[in-house]
């Protein structure tokens, strides 16, 4: 299999992810689910994924669409496109699966994927992050990562409009 099959592959839809739930957790994978806009792809991206993927045996990360960034973000975002960053987000190795979700929040699809473990940056309260009630219902664990300091999209966009 050529390598961009391979990222394309990690690339699943909503609709297609229960059997690669299904095969990951009958072998015993920890899940671990993250989700974020990732519309610049840049350092403090990569330290804070590869962080939540070391926590488990399965990273899935919920990507917010164009018109979900949009809504979050304002006009002018997101300055990639959704396949630019489920693409770029799927070719990190660490990186098992990208869904796609629409909604305001991940909600559904942290029902859909009953993760182990739920992650999210520490500007967060774990008892305010979506999904802390499904997960915790379910023995589950909410974990929150400190950013990289120095690195965000609002500031890389600000550093180009200068």
């Amino acid at each position: 299999m050529r390598n961009l099959e391979i990222i394309e592959k990690k690339i699943i839809a909503r609709e297609a992810l229960s059997p690669a739930l299904a095969y990951w957790k009958f072998h015993g994978k920890k899940v671990v689910f993250t989700n974020g806009c990732f519309d610049i792809v840049h350092l403090g991206h990569v330290d804070y994924l590869s962080k939540a993927a070391d926590l488990g045996d399965v990273l899935i990360l919920g990507l917010n669409t164009d018109s979900s960034v949009r809504k979050l973000k304002g006009q002018g975002r997101p300055v990639n496109d959704e396949l630019a960053r489920a693409r770029l987000l799927a070719s990190l190795f660490f990186v098992s699966a990208v869904v796609l979700f629409d909604e305001d929040t991940p909600y559904e699809l942290i029902k859909k994927v009953q993760p182990d473990i739920l992650v999210k940056g520490s500007d967060y309260r774990t008892e305010d992050i979506v999904g802390y009630d499904i997960v915790k219902a379910n023995g589950g664990e909410i974990v929150t990562i400190d950013f990289l300091k120095g690195y965000s999209t609002t500031g890389i966009l600000e550093k180009l409009k200068k």
